[in-house]
């Protein structure tokens, strides 16, 4: 089996703090570039150091605080298992308990101050371990792991215990793992498989069990981080400096809640510019799921969406299920880079390749044709009648005998194709023992990714047990679901860290002269109205109607001249957020008598709402375009987001929106458009032209720039509609709302 506020500071990475502070990091960190500028535009770290954890992993001394012996002992079995792990890596072990001589035969320090000589590693096996860890601040350990539960994952009680011990932790300098972890960082991984490895991440350590039973199946496990409630030591330390190991092919994270969102974003930016692959299930796709989440970590889990966005935006390949887990980490790992995107079908039966083909097709897979002559050479060795166009039918006799390996050999010989996945869906000794014979060997001399769907619900044959199991160079799978889905993320992963730019590289440091215009108008603490907020708009280069603010029904007459007829007249005041469902909007108004009549409407209905006026805004009418909405909002662990979907009055009907966490680029933006289910309106439907989607791209840069300048100072934007003219003509914001922190 084939097994990567402005000014303020929120991140919530201590190695990232102190950087963006401008204080000195200690010696335990590496890989940081010679010219850093730390903070973007809004305060926010756009680096972060890499932990040194090799002395984490590889101590040369172990403390065992609360260790023992005795039988029945819970601790007893932990402290079993440290002294093994202890002698496989070479440590010092040092047993510390207050009334024992001796622990599993080794000599006993009565505390933490009796330890004979500097220690690298305390692990604490004690219910309180707040006051162990100032003692051991005090003989300057390295690391810490709290095994202790009843932290933040039991409540405010326990929040606020955590908060105590991680303000503890980083007085002391040391860092920690945990509380509420276990260790399997210390379980006993094979030392004798070759090849890349999967570096493991989980915050429940039973959930990685899988993955590091692939161990079993010849798949390499390096290094196995349980993170349990990251009061210091978080997913985001483990996913730098795993990414920067050279014998890591992929890193596969289970995560509950993130405990910072731009400290993630930094790691997995990290792993993508050294194109290591991360696989990650993250839970809180769902309510029940995030409150599940929440009750077991004590952290936030985040609004789904914009953290499937910000995965998919740094390249992190989301799945769902824990097998999906395993077979996607095991085949990005160890995969050579794609040759070519197409993907080749071949069955020994006319209904596996077609059915095998649909859901290839279905998962976004592409396959190609083959040549004319390429199905001629097929056609020597298998029967006319029988189709090799892709999917290939061999028809079953022909993989018993020497015309089923230049079969393969022929496929995998096309340039069109990258990938061949063979479905087994039942084993049929003795031809099938051939075939994967032959697709083992074939695999052994193409650099291209062979793949087999072994479908036995037993799993005991020696043709998988033995051939498939035992080969490097085959990916072996016992669904096509998984097959299939994992081949999408290795082509996906690839196609993304080719020629990848990261975004914090070309994030703006200092503000623009927009950013002084924007302040004048912000009002703290209130929402703006139509009109300001178009001001702020136009400050940051968005184009908006030509319009007048008036307080009269004359003044409205000469501004509609001014204007242009026809004109769309607007209450505007800073409470108005729906102005169409009060009737506060009057469109297509071609006379001085109707612009007269339609103030004295407007300000009628204001007046009979309670709804308090700053004027009536008389606007050119913008009458053909696409209706869509750019907006502004800020999520928990990510801060400022930027969406782009369908607007017009249906915007909440439609919910066709995709976000993105800034600083993003221009190819970002566009892969946002790209995944609206309505794009196609966009490239022009029934005789329209298509429309302005350059105008439209460069609207949502200008509105990520607002967000990271404006940062914190603003709660909420939203622009709609946003109309999209024809192409060349540009985008014009019809309506804004802004709300100030």
């Amino acid at each position: 089996m084939l097994g990567s506020t402005h000014g303020t500071l929120t991140t919530g990475s201590r190695r990232a703090r102190v950087v963006a502070c401008g204080e000195t990091p200690g010696p335990a960190v590496h890989g940081r570039p010679d010219q850093a500028d730390d903070l973007d535009v809004s305060g926010r770290p756009l680096y972060a150091d890499v932990p040194d954890l090799d002395r984490f992993f590889r101590p040369e001394s172990v403390a065992v605080i609360g260790a023992s012996d005795a039988e029945g002992r819970p601790n007893t079995g932990v402290t079993r298992q440290l002294v093994s792990w202890a002698e496989r890596v070479g440590a010092r072990l040092h047993p510390v308990h207050p009334t024992r001589a001796s622990v599993f035969g080794l000599p006993c320090a009565a505390s933490v101050a009796d330890l004979p000589d500097q220690v690298d590693l305390a692990v604490l096996l004690v219910s309180d371990p707040l006051p162990v860890i100032e003692q051991l601040a005090e003989t300057k350990v390295k690391f810490a792991v709290v095994f202790a539960s009843g932290f933040a994952e039991t409540g405010e009680e326990g929040a606020a215990a955590q908060e105590r011990l991680a303000a503890a932790v980083e007085r002391s300098g040391m860092r920690l793992l945990g509380p509420n972890t276990n260790l399997n960082a210390f379980e006993r991984f094979r030392d004798d498989l070759t090849g890349p490895a999967i570096a493991l991440i989980t915050q429940s350590g039973h959930q990685g069990r899988p993955v590091f039973a692939l161990q079993e199946l010849g798949v390499r496990l390096s290094h196995w981080a349980p993170t349990g409630n990251e009061a210091d030591l978080e997913t985001a330390d483990f996913l730098s400096y795993f990414a920067e190991r050279p014998e890591v092919g992929a890193i596969a994270c289970y995560v509950e809640g993130l405990k910072d969102g731009r400290s993630f974003l930094l790691a997995a930016d990290r792993a993508a510019r050294r194109g290591v692959p991360v696989v990650a299930v993250k839970v809180g796709r769902t309510e029940a799921g995030a409150r599940t989440a929440a009750s077991h970590t004590g952290k936030l889990t985040g609004a789904d969406e914009v953290v499937d966005a910000a995965m998919r935006q740094y390249g992190v390949i989301r799945v769902d299920g824990l097998d999906e887990l395993q077979d996607t980490a095991a085949l990005l790992a160890r995969a050579r880079p794609p040759r070519a995107t197409g993907v080749a079908i071949y069955s020994i039966s006319g209904g596996t390749g077609a059915h095998a083909a649909d859901l290839a097709t279905a998962a976004g897979l592409h396959l190609p044709a083959l040549s004319s002559a390429k199905q001629a050479e097929l056609h020597q060795w298998i029967p006319a009648y029988l189709n090799v166009a892709n999917p290939v039918d061999n028809g079953g006799h022909p993989v018993g005998d020497w015309r089923g390996r230049k079969i393969i050999d022929a496929i995998l010989d096309d340039p069109a194709v990258g990938v061949l996945i063979c479905p087994v869906t039942g084993p049929f000794p003795p031809l099938s023992d051939r075939l994967v014979q032959d697709l083992v060997d074939a695999a052994e001399r193409t650099d291209k990714l062979v793949c087999v769907v072994w479908g036995s619900p037993v799993g005991t044959e020696p043709a998988y047990r033995e051939v498939l199991l035992g080969s490097s160079r085959v990916a072996t799978f016992r669904t096509l679901a998984n097959c299939l889905s994992a081949v999408r993320a290795h082509l996906d992963h690839h196609r993304f860290v080719t020629g990848y730019r990261s975004p914090f590289d070309q994030a703006p440091r200092t503000p623009s002269p927009s950013y002084r215009k924007a302040q004048l108008l912000m009002r703290p603490g209130q929402q703006l109205s139509e009109h300001a907020a178009k001001q702020l708009l136009r400050a940051y280069g968005i184009r908006v109607p030509r319009e007048q603010l008036v307080t009269s029904a004359a003044a409205a007459v000469r501004a509609a001249g001014l204007v242009g007829y026809p004109v769309v007249m607007k209450a505007s005041g800073a409470q108005i957020a729906h102005k169409t469902e009060l009737g506060l909007v009057k469109i297509g108004l071609t006379s001085a008598s109707q612009v007269r009549d339609a103030y004295r409407e407007l300000t009628d209905i204001a007046r009979y709402e309670g709804v308090a006026l700053d004027g009536v805004l008389v606007c050119q009418m913008v009458e053909r375009g696409v209706e869509m909405v750019v907006g502004v909002t800020h999520d928990d662990l990510f801060g400022p987001t930027v969406t782009v979907g369908l607007g017009g009055v249906l915007v909440e009907v439609l919910r066709d929106a995709a976000v993105r966490v800034p600083p993003f680029g221009e190819d970002q933006a566009r892969d946002m458009l790209a995944e609206l289910r309505g794009r196609a309106l966009l490239e022009g439907v029934r005789g329209r032209p298509p429309a302005d989607v350059d105008a439209l791209v460069e609207v949502v840069l200008r509105v990520q720039r607002m967000a990271l300048e404006l940062g914190e100072d603003l709660a909420e934007l939203d622009v709609n509609p946003l109309v999209v003219l024809d192409r060349g003509q540009g985008a014009v914001a019809l309506d804004a709302l802004a709300v100030c922190r």
